[in-house]
């Protein structure tokens, strides 16, 4: 029975919600392993729209086990709105999610932090603001605060009021920290606690179980591959793992328990927030994938940067995750365009690479060197088998796939999770996910 991971392989945003979404129906437990609401994972479910930040999207699938793992850092007010969300929207919550008693808080004084060291940062990251990095930051230094903490009350206040007193004193005069009092602080997550505390368990031995009773379980990640705060283009990264290999970490399973990694990608791509970006488009080109592809954050609001499919960065993604098969998205944006380039190397000073550098300073100075394929201009919004798409889409998806060394096994031809094409692959074979 299989045990996979989900990553994306760009700089997030690829569609991992309604991937995921779509492969939950053949699994038992969906696990979240790392980031926290800086992130949002959309599934349209007959027209509806459901934007998820920290609750897995496999629960919208009836009688899946739906972990946050240990990995995961939880905004208590955020996770119970997105609760209550799900309640009006007739989703069962109970008997339905879990969540590792080991996971950090993100905390308000680390949305603030976010926030005045964005202002005043160089270079600017381009971060949400949601606190993530610093909360990250905190727990690494050991200084921070974890949702199994708030069962006993009188131990986290003494927490609480001395990691906000050591706060202020690092803050200047005019910072919004000063404003925040550790008594209504203590008072509010003591109340967003009690409406979860039931919902907490030891992450890693529930995961473990499953996997030991051969119940198949999914471990999906936010953010991408290049966003990884050690494998992305740092320091314009994420805070934490979000290749395959922060799942084992982030979930308390071991490697030898994980069958398989699946890559969700764009038919391009895209960028939110700073930092070097070769086949950025500025044109009118980028702003018709823009808003074709509704490319505005799910989390923000922000407009995402977008252009074309960079090459050079999936083969690194294939690389180090493991990938062994990929789920493409988006494929009917690219619907009206009559030519479609791919970027298959870089020029750098006069060199030809194409291996991914992911220094900045090296990628910011990187050329894209492209080929042009031919454009369908045909609509492919809901076909259901690769005999339905045109000619020129399957031969962009031949050419996608021997330049990524990887088969693509699933394929995403509209928002709804029925407009899918799942190929048999061999992969899909071997994991008993082919319809």
């Amino acid at each position: 029975m299989a045990n996979l991971i989900v990553v994306g392989t760009q700089w997030g945003d690829e569609g991992k919600g309604k991937v995921v979404d779509i492969l939950s129906e053949s699994f038992d437990a969906v696990v979240r392993f790392q980031g926290g609401n800086n992130a949002g994972h959309t599934v349209v479910v007959a027209e509806a729209k459901v934007v998820l930040h920290l609750v897995p999207s496999g629960i919208l699938r009836m009688g899946k086990m739906c972990i946050l793992g240990n990995g995961v850092v939880i905004d208590l007010p955020a996770l119970t709105h997105e609760i209550e969300q799900l309640r009006k929207l007739q989703v069962r919550v109970e008997g339905s999610l879990y969540i590792g008693k080991s996971a950090h808080l993100v905390l308000p004084y680390h949305k603030i932090l976010d926030v005045e060291r964005e202002r005043h940062a160089t270079p600017r990251i381009g971060t949400t603001g949601r606190g993530i990095g610093p909360a990250y930051a905190d727990k690494m230094a050991r200084l921070g605060i974890r949702i199994g903490d708030l069962y006993d009350p009188v131990a986290f206040r003494e927490r609480l009021a001395a990691a906000l007193a050591e706060k202020k004193a690092q803050a200047g005069p005019g910072s919004l920290l000063h404003t925040l009092d550790p008594t209504a602080l203590f008072r509010e997550q003591m109340q967003h606690f009690e409406q979860v505390k039931a919902f907490l368990v030891d992450a890693s031995e529930v995961i473990n179980r499953l996997i030991a009773e051969g119940r198949r379980t999914l471990f999906e990640g936010a953010q991408g591959t290049l966003l990884d705060v050690d494998l992305g283009t740092y320091p314009y990264v994420t805070s934490s793992s979000a290749t395959a290999g922060g799942a084992c970490t982030g979930a308390g399973v071991g490697p030898t328990h994980i069958d398989g990694v699946v890559g969700v990608m764009k038919a391009y791509t895209t960028r939110v927030g700073e930092g070097p970006f070769p086949t950025e488009l500025t044109d009118a080109t980028g702003q018709l994938l823009r808003d074709r592809g509704q490319e505005y954050g799910a989390t923000t609001g922000r407009p995402r940067r977008c252009g074309w499919l960079d090459a050079v960065a999936l083969r690194y993604a294939v690389r180090v995750n493991g990938l062994r098969t990929l789920a493409l998205t988006k494929l009917d944006v690219l619907d009206t365009l009559p030519g479609i380039r791919v970027c298959t190397g870089y020029q750098y000073r006069g060199e030809r690479l194409t291996a991914f550098p992911n220094e900045t300073g090296i990628l910011a100075e990187c050329a894209p060197v492209y080929e042009d394929l031919s454009g369908w201009e045909e609509s492919t919004i809901g076909a259901l088998k690769l005999e339905q798409l045109p000619k020129a889409c399957r031969v962009y998806l031949d050419r996608l796939q021997a330049l990524a060394g990887v088969d693509v096994s699933l394929i995403s031809t509209g928002a709804r999770r029925d407009q899918t094409i799942l190929v048999d692959t061999s992969a899909f074979r071997e994991w008993g996910l082919t319809r």
